[in-house]
């Protein structure tokens, strides 16, 4: 009994680091987002230091749960979860660095001025939907709730579609102006980073539904 109380507590310390990761990933897209409206550099700035941390949790994180399986050895449901954490952690930490390469346009575009590509517009949103969905998906972790999985990563639709919208948008100026290839290709690979960021959730959502109910469900084919 004892050792299970004390598998019961590791894992709510694990689930609480995980949702404490994600929040800072989260708050971190926010102040990249800020940054690209705003042309704060700083604030640019602050998202690349704020990421280290991330790093550094994400290590924590996993050695603890290294410990725990091989300290507890859990089967089961349970052994589910602790694959699944490792997941979390690997998603959430390459969320963050999709966070890091928005900050970093927003130095770039910030210093070229305004742009004729528009795409402000469509990466804001992107930016926007990703937010809600990892609010989304870590609560569907918490909630333990496989439907609720399901719900936050149907929103990648819409990061797909800005997406869309975006890079269509850029391909038909580019015709007509040539000579503005180089900004195109920037803001091009930014839009690409933040449907690479919706697709990390995805898998966030993919391993919740593992964890709960113990399949392999591919979602937004």
């Amino acid at each position: 009994m004892e050792t299970r109380k004390f598998f019961s507590e590791e894992l709510s310390r694990l689930r609480q680091d995980i949702l404490a990761m994600a929040t800072r990933v989260e708050e971190n897209l926010g102040k990249a987002l800020t940054a690209l409206r705003t042309c704060n550099a700083e604030l640019a700035k602050e998202v690349r230091v704020n990421d280290t941390e991330i790093d550094a949790l994400q290590i924590r994180i996993e050695d603890d749960a290294a410990i725990v399986i091989a300290t507890q050895q859990p089967v089961a449901r349970d052994l589910r979860e602790m694959v699944t954490i490792f997941k979390l952690t690997s998603n959430i930490e390459r969320i963050g660095d999709h966070a890091v390469h928005l900050a970093r346009a927003a130095k770039k575009l910030a210093k070229s001025g305004d742009s004729p590509f528009r795409a402000q517009e469509h990466l804001e949103k992107m930016a926007e939907t990703g937010q809600a969905m990892i609010r989304a998906a870590l609560s569907a972790f918490m909630k333990q709730d496989s439907g609720a999985a399901r719900s936050a990563a149907a929103m990648d639709s819409k990061i797909d579609s800005e997406h869309k919208a975006l890079t269509e948008d850029i391909l038909k100026l580019m015709r007509k102006k040539p000579d503005l290839v180089k900004n195109a290709l920037q803001i091009l690979q930014t839009s690409n980073q933040l449907e690479r960021l919706g697709d990390h959730i995805t898998n966030i959502c993919e391993a919740i539904i593992y964890m709960i109910e113990g399949t392999h469900e591919e979602l937004n084919e």
